[in-house]
């Protein structure tokens, strides 16, 4: 790789038009001056874009901690602490990121959610070494982020919409995946497929549909979640929504700092997620990239893809002491973002008191608990798929004319999905180098992006070094 860099100090992002909100959704009482991220709406609307945001992604704090609990055999009160935690520190991290405090956050409308690879690794630690050598795990790869941060930013720039655009792609097809297992359950487990499930998922959907199709304005912005309350009302009158849990217990629900004990420092225990942290800062700068792309936001990826990684690494270093796993940016609000044309950051900081609320509130946190999966997989499935198509339309300026620009495109799309759409296919590699593999988005982005340097960086030099060499011995 050479050490030479380009004329300008500056890396940014070509420029690209706001893309206009969706029919009937356009505000004509906004001050033209202010970049629709920056646009404060009324407290209504915000809140109640707000609660959408929280209604779609609420499902993942609360599946992952579940993962997490029944994988380690977490007694129900310390679970109800850390889903409790889980809620607090997504919201924490959501305002962090859109409100974007001195170097922290990129003021782009992301939120934040533990679960994914981070995860898996996670518990790997945990079951190998125990809980607090796996809390120590996070705290330590919440530094080292910090400390690498530096020499990542400036390898940004092999970071082209070639790459960002097929990780994207990869992220979407992945989380259309996580939001179908909603809905259809795993194979091989009781209950895969049932028609009932699948009847509520479609329900949801197509309720979701009409809702965009008829109503305009403000309605429409809101097709998503009126969509799940309308889902979850179908699953009522089926008997498969009971809310009764809700008023059992306290009112109250206070996360506990250093559940597990006081963390424990083992860098060989901690080397698989601190691996990992390094592809968790690619796809926090596409998530950045394709999070300013929705929104029509010119960004300086030199300087703004480290504020996001800065955001995630405080967020997990706070979150390591409440025993979470990492916290990472997550992608799943840009669907409802493009969806809705509502582009304002503080639609998810709203999002983010929201979460803190729900994370102290414990009849909240039930409710939204007991929503059947089915409805919040319906849900999912429309606002992810949305992610892969901002991915394909990235790919769409990446000059995939250029046989070489295909190529790259192909091979990292065929290595990134081939664990996603082929589950257990490194079963037989050791457990750290399989969590590795396992993980698509980490696999497509290092090959997309090393074929793009050995394609469109290294060639191109050999090539003109060889050419020059000719010429000079022909004189």
């Amino acid at each position: 790789m050479s050490s030479h860099r380009p004329p300008s100090p500056r890396t940014e992002q070509p420029p690209t038009p706001s893309p206009a909100p969706p029919a009937g959704t356009r505000d004509d009482t906004r001050d033209p001056d202010v970049h629709p991220v920056d646009e404060s709406r009324p407290l209504g609307r915000i809140i109640l874009f707000g609660v959408q945001h929280v209604l779609v992604m609420a499902a993942t704090p609360i599946s992952a901690i579940f993962l997490m609990s029944a994988t380690l055999r977490l007694d129900p009160g310390l679970t109800v602490n850390l889903l409790s935690a889980a809620f607090v520190l997504s919201g924490v991290g959501s305002l962090i990121q859109s409100l974007g405090p001195w170097k922290f956050g990129p003021r782009l409308p992301f939120v934040m959610l533990p679960g994914g690879a981070p995860l898996i690794l996670f518990i790997a630690i945990a079951e190998q070494h125990g809980l607090p050598t796996a809390t120590g795990a996070v705290v330590l790869t919440a530094a080292f982020s910090f400390v690498v941060l530096p020499v990542f930013s400036r390898l940004l720039r092999f970071f082209p919409a070639l790459v960002i655009g097929t990780m994207i792609v990869i992220v979407g097809v992945n989380l259309v995946k996580v939001g179908a297992v909603l809905v259809t359950g795993r194979p091989g487990e009781p209950g895969f497929a049932d028609p009932t499930n699948l009847a509520l998922g479609m329900v949801t959907i197509g309720f979701t549909v009409v809702f965009y199709l008829l109503f305009t304005g403000i309605l429409r912005q809101l097709a998503v979640m009126l969509g799940l309350v309308a889902g979850t009302v179908v699953a009522g009158l089926l008997g498969r929504f009971d809310a009764g849990g809700a008023a059992e217990g306290g009112l109250v629900s206070l996360p506990q700092l250093m559940p597990f004990g006081s963390p424990q420092f083992n860098l060989v225990a901690a080397l698989p997620l601190m691996l990992y942290s390094l592809a968790s800062m690619a796809e926090a700068t596409g998530q950045t990239v394709i999070n300013a792309e929705a929104v029509g936001k010119k960004i300086d990826t030199r300087t703004d893809v480290p504020k996001t990684v800065r955001g995630d690494a405080l967020t997990s270093l706070f979150g390591g002491f409440f025993g979470l796993p990492l916290m990472v940016t997550s992608g799943e609000n840009i669907g409802i973002v493009r969806v809705t044309g509502v582009r304002s950051r503080f639609v998810t900081a709203a999002a983010g008191v929201v979460l803190v609320v729900i994370g102290f509130l414990a009849p909240v946190t039930r409710v939204i608990s007991v929503v059947p999966s089915a409805v919040v997989g319906g849900t999912a499935m429309v606002v992810f798929a949305v992610i892969t198509v901002l991915g394909v339309q990235m790919l769409g300026r990446s000059d995939l004319d250029r046989h070489t620009s295909t190529f790259v495109c192909a091979v990292a799309l065929a290595l990134g999905l081939l664990p996603i759409l082929i589950p257990g296919v490194y079963a037989g590699f050791p457990p750290n180098v399989r969590i590795l593999l396992e993980s698509g988005v980490a696999v497509g982005a290092f090959v997309a992006a090393v074929l793009n340097v050995l394609f469109h960086h290294v060639r191109p030099r050999v090539a003109a070094r060889l050419t020059t060499a000719r010429t000079e011995s022909d004189r």
